[in-house]
């Protein structure tokens, strides 16, 4: 069984927002001599292929690459985190109800999971509340940081008080990354900046006391956990000689934390990988490609499958890790 946690989509047509609510750069889809290209208010932001937003195209590759199912996702620059609350809500309302009409008619292969408008905490759970009862959808995707505010921020507890009493899974994606504006060239923003932006939400719920708050979240990250893991070492020591700035919020040793979140397998590096297994453990490593955009794995599973572990280990990484953080 392998089940994708990292995969995202977007409906083939959208309202033209911008338009409609007078304002902002809101993404629409517009198709021009059998291109699909992506505008951002009216200017173009990237071409995308029908994988992307037709699910047949998405299933022959599914089948091609022996994946089960896809957990789907929107993708992060539609979060509309910086639109006005109501505008944000509508939106959202949008692509969640899009993934759920994709997911009913193809249960089979298709797991669906929503997005919030996390700049309004109270619109974030009455939305959270419709996926999770409405929907039937297991959890959420978020961004690292909202607006720029750390996930730390004592704004949004009632918002993990919430999705822990619905046992609503969240997977945490970066976004808005930090530096972009001084890292234009090179692709720098998301070849170091994403890294870095899910390590800053790891450390900010640790330190922010939000995993020792909300013990019961079931909380997944991109990208292998971005650098995180292999900052650890460093992360650890700072909060060791200097608490009086680390420790300020939670006072407990960030490596008691690593078990309590999983992240995803993509990192593209058999090293790596075998190093995620030594410091999360064998039950936090969750296959994740971010279909179906050119930095993901090309190849899902394939990582995982080439290493030398043990089948039950692979089961575990492809699927099994999974179903336990979506709670199915």
């Amino acid at each position: 069984m392998k089940i994708d946690i990292h995969t995202h989509i977007m409906p083939d047509k959208m309202p033209h927002w911008t338009k409609k609510f007078g304002y902002g750069e809101f993404i629409h889809l517009e198709h021009r001599n059998c291109k699909a290209c992506m505008m951002k208010g009216d200017t173009f932001f990237r071409e995308v292929e029908e994988n992307c937003f037709l699910p047949g195209p998405r299933l022959v590759d599914m089948e091609n690459h022996r994946v089960d199912k896809q957990v789907l996702s929107t993708i992060p620059v539609l979060f509309n985190y910086w639109a006005k609350p109501k505008d944000g809500l509508e939106t959202a309302r949008f692509f969640n109800d899009h993934i759920a009409e994709t997911v009913v008619k193809d249960p089979a292969h298709f797991i669906g999971i929503g997005t919030v408008p996390l700049q309004d905490v109270d619109l974030a759970i009455e939305e959270m509340t419709r996926c999770i009862h409405d929907l039937k959808m297991p959890g959420l995707e978020i961004g690292t940081n909202i607006n720029g505010e750390n996930l730390s921020e004592k704004k949004f507890f009632p918002f993990y008080e919430a999705a822990e009493k619905m046992g609503c899974a969240l997977f945490i994606h970066p976004w808005e990354m930090m530096g972009q504006s001084q890292m234009t060239r090179y692709w720098l923003p998301w070849l170091v900046g994403m890294p870095a932006e899910t390590s800053r939400a790891i450390c900010s719920l640790i330190f922010g006391g939000v995993f020792e708050k909300f013990p019961l979240l079931r909380i997944a990250f991109a990208h292998g956990g971005g650098s995180f893991p292999a900052t650890l070492g460093r992360i650890r020591h700072g909060f060791d000689v200097r608490p009086d700035l680390v420790a300020i919020d939670n006072n407990h040793d960030p490596a008691e934390y690593v078990h309590n979140f999983w992240i995803d397998s993509l990192v593209h590096d058999p090293d790596a990988l075998s190093f995620l297994l030594k410091k999360m453990g064998e039950d936090k490593i969750c296959l994740g490609t971010d279909y179906p955009f050119p930095l993901g794995e090309l190849s899902p599973g394939t990582l995982i499958e080439s290493m030398e572990f043990s089948n039950e280990l692979k089961e575990k990484m492809l699927g099994k890790n999974a179903m336990k953080w979506l709670g199915i």
